[in-house]
């Protein structure tokens, strides 16, 4: 793991300091106003800036303080108006008219010339997704757009999109980041720039970017929404990220009081935080409070069933791997009890779809007989599968290794650097593989087109090339129907066909877990991990 050097603490210190008398000679120079500045560290760091590139967690963590789109989401996951006031449907769910609101402003910049800034009218959503499915671009969000047909500013404050058919769940898609407007002036001046440049609508503007240093965003003084109280948000006058890349010296960084947010929960500190069953240590109570919720994360196993590996092409060993382990010890020795044990689906717990019934139990003299057959009807007398996986998920499966041997199954764990092995399994060179699915939008249709044929990696995201005319089938006939308990009922039946196919082991549904230290409040939590600091305040 990279350790900091000297110059890097020394430049985390420099900047540190910069930014808070920056901060505190805007106001009575005398006066404490650290309360102003929220302060985290982002260990895996940050790609981009542009959202039509903003692929990961903390991509979008940061591009949401930063751009809005026609809707958004709250905690609770209700979809929202945003710029767009407020929409309609037409009757055959093709339609989609959004009325924008005329007090929106984008941050300020001098190519907006004499004013510093202008505002948002719908020719501005009509170019930000043209560009967002320009193949000059490349963007990988341009996927939002697949089922749109057409879209067009019909004056300065109604803008239309028109689908290829019905998508219940369209409207869903459009909180994501990838859908935020962007000014065109600003794109074009910036071009490939722009994701070090950005220019939004958003609660916080940029101010300053250190590559693996530091990063720096100020409060909009223009930003249009408002508390209950009638209050301009945000309340906070300052972000500052730091990029220490051990999780390790990000925990004594929080712990010491020089952050004041931990947005994770690693093997190296859990012990230390947690109890065995997932309480905060009473040594921490006084100075950190602790939030947690469901996550819409699924983390599971997959196979490859192109492989030539017999025990990859054997259900009978698929299905063994599923009943050979005991998830609930698995959460409880190696997550502190963080998470739920997946005995359903692929479908996590907190979407319509999830059904208990559709997973696999702890059943070992069952993956027992289940090796065993193989064994007869093979005439291979060993069999053993290469697990591979990265660092981070190593005691997983080394759990799962030690479990499964009990069976006759001899499991071979290799580790691989994350970006190899997401090249390795979207191209079909790993036989059995660790990963997860976090929903990109809110309907289960997101999770069960890891199963549809048409999605073969690597041009997909069915990394397993599993293939299924009936699932097929019912995933089409999913897009026709409204009625979100018909809908619900097909998506239990696609995942119930996967699972009975074992093409993947579920391993857990992930919660949000979240540290702060004592006077953050309004941080709040929600199932997609989302970082929203409009409501926060520090004492």
């Amino acid at each position: 793991m990279v350790k900091p050097n000297l110059s890097q603490i020394i430049n985390y210190l420099s900047i540190s300091c910069s930014i808070l008398l920056a901060v505190s000679c805007s106001g009575n120079k005398n006066k404490n106003r650290d309360h102003l500045v929220f302060r985290y560290n982002e260990y895996a760091n940050i790609n981009t800036l542009d959202p039509a590139f903003s692929r990961t967690l903390q991509d979008n963590s940061v591009c949401n303080q930063l751009f809005n789109g026609l809707v958004q989401l709250d905690d609770e996951l209700n979809i929202l108006p945003c710029i767009a006031k407020n929409w309609n449907v037409s009757g055959d769910g093709l339609f989609y008219n959004f009325v924008l609101r005329n007090d929106i402003y984008f941050h300020k910049h001098e190519l907006f010339g004499k004013d510093s800034t202008r505002t948002v009218i719908a020719k501005d959503f009509e170019y930000s997704l043209n560009r967002l499915r320009d193949k000059k671009i490349a963007a990988p969000g341009s996927w939002v757009l697949n089922k749109v047909k057409d879209f067009k500013a019909l004056n300065d404050t109604i803008f239309q999109i028109e689908l290829k058919q019905p998508f219940p769940a369209f409207i869903g898609l459009l909180t994501m980041k990838y859908c935020s407007v962007v000014p065109k002036e600003i794109v074009e001046f910036y071009g490939t720039e722009f994701r070090s440049n950005p220019i939004g609508t958003g609660p916080f503007k940029f101010k300053r970017w250190e590559e693996n240093i530091k990063m720096v965003f100020r409060k909009n003084e223009n930003y249009f929404e408002y508390d209950k109280n009638g209050k301009q948000l945000p309340y906070l006058e300052a972000v500052s990220l730091t990029f220490l890349p051990d999780k390790q010296s990000e925990f004594l960084q929080f712990i010491q009081g020089n952050l004041d947010f931990l947005n994770s929960l690693d093997a190296s500190y859990k012990d230390e935080l947690l109890t065995a069953d997932g309480r905060l240590r009473e040594t921490y109570t006084k100075d950190v409070d602790m939030i947690r919720g469901p996550y819409l994360n699924t983390e599971y196993l997959g196979f490859y069933l192109d492989s030539k590996t017999p025990e990859i092409q054997s259900k009978h060993i698929r299905k063994a791997i599923n009943y050979g382990f005991d998830r609930k010890k698995m959460m409880i020795y190696l997550r502190n009890g963080i998470g739920n044990p997946a005995d359903g689906g692929f479908i996590p717990i907190g979407l319509p779809g999830y059904y208990k019934s559709n997973g696999f139990t702890y059943q070992p003299k069952k993956a027992k007989a289940l090796v065993e057959q193989f064994k007869t009807e093979s005439g291979i007398s060993n069999p053993e599968i290469t697990l591979t996986t990265t660092s981070n998920y190593l005691s997983f499966c080394e759990f799962i290794q030690r479990e499964l041997e009990k069976t006759g199954l001899t499991i071979n764990v290799d580790v691989m650097p994350e970006a190899t092995l997401r090249s390795a399994r979207s191209n079909g060179k790993v036989d059995m593989f660790r990963s997860s699915w976090i929903a990109d939008y809110l309907d289960a249709e997101n999770y069960l087109s890891i199963f549809y044929s048409k999605n073969f990696a690597p041009d997909g995201s069915n990394y397993f090339h599993f293939k299924n005319s009936v699932v097929d089938s019912l995933y089409n006939k999913a897009f026709t129907i409204t009625d979100i308990e018909k809908r619900k009922y097909l998506y239990k039946t696609i995942d119930s066909l996967a699972m009975d196919n074992a093409i993947m082991v579920p391993l857990y549904y992930d919660e949000v877990i979240r540290f702060t230290r004592k006077g953050v409040k309004g941080l709040g939590i929600n199932p997609i991990n989302m970082l929203d600091l409009r409501f926060v305040k520090k004492d």
